[in-house]
């Protein structure tokens, strides 16, 4: 029997392609069971149980490099966490007794994952970006395979490293609707332009910021677009609604507006004509998968600026329209929709060349990737 605990989370970033992992496994090995560990509060919590999928909490917590009174409280916090973490990954794995363990990056994945390759259990990873993390620098000299979305980011591993280029896995769902299914299903009229705007699970100030504007510009000018936008579940994101209405936005009741803080983002990426959103990998491989229009924002906030490097793969090969951060100004956003909107043949080749983007045989992949060590565990 097949047993594979997943680990990752803290955004969808990391615990949707944990999941994509698991419905590739469980084409070939339907009887296979399977467990994600994540931390109680992470998107991935929500995800995964929403999914039917057993689910462990691990609290993890990732240290602040800025220095201020309130980041030295959460890196006290993520200390204490660190203490309990090796002990709680023990338990999860010897409660769950997996053949194969799987991390998909986020703190959450470093004590699982560790934890499994010292107890000799057949471990792998999957990075999402071209520029690696930390947790997956150091996980990808215990583990048994590594697997990563581009070949870019081997130049950041150490020599020796079993790895394989396989893309990233999007999840079977946003492949499960056509546009005008979704566009339908959310109430809009499915021959008018539909725009997706979010800045990831946890939500961007600077594009929620931006959005408000656009959003404002659309209602006052009583533009034909219907807007779908999330705002994001992070803390300082909860008045954004608030704060939309007292600048004149009319929210309730506006039925050209979907506004929440978290979204079904397989039915309102299938609806989407043009999506606006940061540079993240897994966003971009599923504006890819889909052929869908963007204007991308990347976040200047990351290691090695992988997401402006992302982006750009996007903008050279006419699939995306970049811009970034420093470069927003009062009407910048709202121009490059209105552009756009007012040229739909622009939408139609943008989506085209990022449906060309897109690597067709990625699940197939990383079942090969992970085959040899399925094969080891259930001879086993």
């Amino acid at each position: 029997m097949l047993r594979v605990l997943l680990a990752g989370g803290g955004t969808s970033g990391h615990i949707n392609p944990a999941v994509a992992i698991a419905e590739i496994i469980k084409k070939h090995h339907p009887d296979a069971e399977f467990c994600f560990a994540g931390t109680p509060t992470g998107i991935e919590a929500k995800i995964v149980r929403e999914l039917g999928y057993r689910f462990e909490e691990i609290d993890v917590h990732g240290f602040q490099r800025s220095f201020s009174f309130e980041n030295i409280k959460r890196n006290l916090k993520a200390v204490k966490c660190l203490m309990f973490a090796g002990g709680r990954a023990k338990k999860i794995i010897k409660e769950f007794q997996p053949n194969l363990v799987i991390g998909t990056g986020g703190y959450v994945s470093g004590p699982i994952v560790r934890a499994a390759a010292k107890m000799k259990i057949k471990t792998a990873i999957h990075e999402q970006n071209a520029y690696p993390g930390v947790t997956t620098r150091i996980l990808s000299k215990l583990v048994d395979k590594v697997m990563l979305t581009v070949i870019e980011a081997k130049e950041y591993l150490e020599d020796g490293i079993d790895y394989t280029v396989t893309g990233l896995p999007v999840r079977a769902a946003f492949a499960s609707k056509d546009r005008a299914q979704a566009k339908r299903e959310l109430g809009f009229d499915e021959n008018e332009i539909c725009i997706l705007s979010t800045g990831g699970s946890l939500g961007a100030w600077v594009l929620n910021e931006n959005v408000a504007k656009l959003l404002k510009w659309e209602q006052e000018n009583a533009v034909c677009v219907n807007h779908i936008h999330s705002y994001g579940t992070h803390e300082s994101n909860k008045d954004f609604i608030a704060k939309l209405e007292e600048s004149g936005v009319t929210v309730d009741g506006y039925n050209r507006f979907i506004i929440k803080d978290y979204l079904d983002m397989p039915t309102c990426m299938a609806a989407a004509d043009i999506v606006i959103s940061r540079c993240g990998a897994n966003a971009l491989t599923e504006l890819q998968a889909l052929g869908r229009a963007s204007i991308l924002i990347p976040s200047p906030n990351v290691a090695g600026n992988h997401q402006y490097h992302n982006g750009m793969v996007l903008q050279n090969a006419g699939a995306g329209i970049v811009i970034e951060e420093k470069n927003l100004t009062e009407n910048t956003l709202i121009d490059t929709v209105k552009e756009l909107c007012d040229n739909k043949e622009r939408i139609y080749e943008l989506s085209q060349a990022a449906r060309r983007l897109y690597i067709e045989d990625t699940d197939e992949r990383v079942y090969n990737a992970l085959y040899q060590l399925i094969v080891e565990v259930t001879k086993s």
